[in-house]
């Protein structure tokens, strides 16, 4: 069977096979042998790939095909996250349609009431998908009473908020989280900078119209590549947060493991961030004791079973 399916071009193909039949074969003689002109760019392209490293070993077949199937769903995704957006043209004209005025792509929207009020008419019509970023942890009652968020969820609304590490101070306010994590609006908390964002559906999104004023509204963006923007940014950070339960990871500790995991020794891994060995032991010794593992090789696995890597 061809890999074509799976996205490869026939020279692609040709020189993976090759190297998985013959690892030490000789790289000099490798265009001639199998008739790639562009020898040197296809080695780039399967690089990139990650089908080849960089001494030109192939990856393992199980690695390679779980590689390329990725690649082809994620490109499916993105395929039909571009079809999606023929819905967000519809919404617009009945819009247009149904009001006579035109469909501003950014508009400016006095407060916060207003802002929720436009997401829950969005969400009433078509409950898929809400992220959020907060500077706060939500009051009771605040944006979506808890009946009619609950109902939102049983017509199958994905919803994820993302909260600073701060805002889980108040005994109170970390009650409301978690009582609204166990409804189904899933919490992660981050340490990186946060502002105020949703994002409905992926085709709307609002954000504070000035950052250091509070009162200046906001803007409701649904221009395409800005909302593909920020929706990136959001997973971006998503998938870097903690939950709830897991033991916090400070910025400087998830660069330890990242450097820890890629680098032999600390003395590399130190140069890498710039610190001293001494330093960068401190770290190690400090996660190993909060992961109760014994040897670098114990606490990077460990880390990777936790997500944290």
């Amino acid at each position: 069977m061809s890999l074509a399916r799976l996205g490869l071009t026939a020279d692609q193909e040709r020189l993976y096979r090759y190297l998985l039949r013959n690892p030490n074969a000789d790289p000099r003689t490798l265009g001639a042998e199998l008739a790639v002109p562009e020898l040197p760019r296809v080695v780039a392209e399967l690089q990139a790939l990650g089908l080849l490293d960089e001494g030109r070993a192939p990856a393992p077949p199980v690695a390679a095909v779980d590689l390329l199937v990725q690649q082809r769903i994620e490109h499916a995704r993105r395929q039909l996250d571009d079809l999606t957006l023929a819905w967000d043209i519809l919404t617009e004209l009945a819009e247009e349609h149904g009001s006579g005025r035109t469909v501003h792509l950014i508009e400016h929207v006095p407060g916060g009431p207003e802002v929720v009020r436009r997401v829950r008419a969005l969400l009433a019509t078509e409950p898929r998908e809400l992220a959020r970023l907060q500077l706060h942890a939500a009051h009771p009652g605040a944006g979506h009473d808890d009946e009619a968020f609950h109902h939102l969820l049983v017509r199958g609304l994905r919803s994820r908020t993302l909260l600073p590490t701060h805002a889980l101070g108040h005994p109170d306010r970390e009650s409301q989280v978690r009582h609204r994590h166990s409804l189904g609006d899933l919490h992660r908390i981050t340490a990186e900078p946060v502002r105020n964002l949703v994002v409905v559906n992926r085709s709307t999104a609002f954000v504070q119209a000035d950052p250091a004023d509070p009162r200046a509204g906001a803007l409701q963006i649904r221009q395409p590549g800005l909302v593909r923007i920020l929706s990136d940014l959001f997973e971006g950070m998503w998938s870097r947060a903690c939950d709830l339960d897991d033991p916090f990871l400070t910025p400087v500790e998830r660069r330890v493991l990242h450097a820890l995991a890629q680098h032999h020794t600390d003395e590399a891994a130190a140069r890498s961030l710039s610190i001293s060995v001494r330093k960068f032991r401190g770290h190690v010794a400090d996660l190993k004791a909060r992961l109760g593992t014994e040897t670098r090789f114990q606490t990077a696995l460990r880390a990777r079973e936790l997500g944290w890597l």
